[in-house]
Parts: C-alpha cells; sequence; structure tokens
C-alpha cells in the first residue's frame, strides 16, 4: 500500500488555527495597548481594535464598511486602506501604541501591505 492519506489536520485552516493559538496565548490588550486583530477571507479584509481586559471592541474597520467605500475587494490595495482607516480610528481614540495580531496568517503579502499602512498612518507597533 503506497498511497498516503492526509490526516485532516494537515489542512491548511487546521495549521492556520494552531498557528493562531500559539499566538494568541502571548498577546493580550489593554484599553490603553488595545490588541489589533486583522481577519482576511478570500472577498473582505477585517480590522478590530479590542480591549482584552473588558472584552470590548474599541474600533472597527472592513471592507464592508461605509468609510472604505462598501465595494473593495480582498486585495493589496483595499489591505493598505483597512489600514489607514484603522489607524484613522484609533488616532480618533487617542490610542496610538496597540499590540499586533496576525491571526495566525504569515506576514506577508496582504497582511504586510495592512500592517504597513497602519504603521504609515500613526499607529507604533
Amino acid at each position: 500500500m503506497g498511497i498516503k492519506i492526509r490526516k485532516t489536520t494537515d489542512s491548511k485552516k487546521v495549521i492556520r488555527f494552531k498557528r493562531k493559538r500559539r499566538i494568541r496565548a502571548n498577546l493580550f490588550g489593554s484599553k490603553a495597548k488595545p490588541r489589533l486583530a486583522v481577519f482576511k477571507s478570500n472577498a473582505h479584509i477585517y480590522a478590530q481594535l479590542i480591549d482584552d481586559e473588558s472584552g470590548v471592541t474599541l474600533a472597527a474597520a472592513s471592507t464592508l464598511g461605509k468609510s472604505a467605500g462598501g465595494g473593495l475587494k480582498c486585495n493589496l490595495a483595499s489591505a493598505k486602506t483597512i489600514g489607514q482607516i484603522i489607524a484613522k480610528k484609533a488616532l480618533e481614540k487617542k490610542i496610538d501604541r496597540v499590540v499586533f495580531d496576525r491571526s495566525g496568517y504569515l506576514y506577508h503579502g496582504k497582511i504586510k501591505a495592512f500592517a504597513d499602512a497602519a504603521r504609515e498612518a500613526g499607529l507604533k507597533f
């Protein structure tokens, strides 16, 4: 029997969730320094500033939101736009330092573009 059957634990989604769990074990957001969590699907990009002490979302932005124009897709340009929008919302709430939670995604492509745009707009992480 030379055929190897892939286990379900080898799927990309499961591997990302394992990586996410390891990352989140060391990240914690507070009111002064909230967690900047990013999620991307095939169609959209979402970002939230989360205070983990009280379990509250302080600000959010996505490609579906009105502030982004509503018609954006999940691409590099949209990632940069959402990074700028979430940074602007954070600075309006007098938040300039955050903890970046990449949610298990590799720091590459859209996630890197998002983070760079947020940094350029004034966030420090």
